[in-house]
């Protein structure tokens, strides 16, 4: 049976996995439309967070997707669209498309599968179980294999989407994940392309 902690969790995750359609777009259309319509959506979410935090307005359907952290600041969903825009403007478009993934694929998994099967808890971190970090690598490494060449490549890149995410307290990691995780995938993906 599922407790009502994982389907709150369950629930701000499918949101999230609207990351898919981001990555369509810029496919499809191409990066202009892609930061077009984010920079759009940036600014009517910014608005909206505005009625949120400084007037107390409470949104309907989504108000209660925030957690209590965010009652008094921003939600996750302005920092990763931020990060993606960035993303998007700096890295080539399969680390940008993989990063951005990462995001939200890698990190559900984690929280969902931390949530419901974890046991084996680290002890130096607040509320993050092996098991969910396990599960998370390895989806991140899924999407990496998609969407990268090269098995150094995916195991950057995977390999820090996992690290910020667990180890992240205090920043958030919507905006982080994204950032780092396509820093040193390009920064790799330069050395190979330097020494082929």
């Amino acid at each position: 049976m599922l407790n009502d902690d994982l389907i709150n969790e369950l629930k701000r995750k499918t949101i999230h996995m609207t990351s898919i359609i981001i990555v369509l777009i810029y496919y499809y259309f191409g990066k202009q439309a892609v930061l077009s319509l984010l920079t759009v959506y940036l600014i009517v979410i910014l608005e909206l967070e505005y009625f949120r935090i400084e007037w107390g307005k409470k949104l309907p359907l989504v108000h209660a997707l925030f957690r209590t952290t965010e009652a008094d600041r921003l939600g996750g969903h302005v920092f990763f669209t931020i990060g993606s825009i960035i993303a998007i403007s700096v890295f080539s478009q399969e680390i940008a498309s993989a990063a951005i993934l990462m995001t939200t694929f890698g990190d559900a998994s984690a929280a969902i599968f931390g949530k419901a099967f974890g046991r084996t808890w680290i002890p130096w971190l607040k509320n993050r179980a092996y098991e969910g970090c396990a599960a998370e690598f390895i989806v991140n490494i899924i999407i990496g294999w998609i969407f990268l060449s090269g098995w150094l490549l995916v195991f950057v890149m995977a390999g820090t989407a996992t690290v910020v995410e667990t180890l992240t307290n205090k920043l958030d990691d919507n905006l982080l994940i994204p950032l780092f995780s396509g820093f040193n995938g390009q920064l790799v993906s330069f050395i190979l392309a330097y020494y082929k």
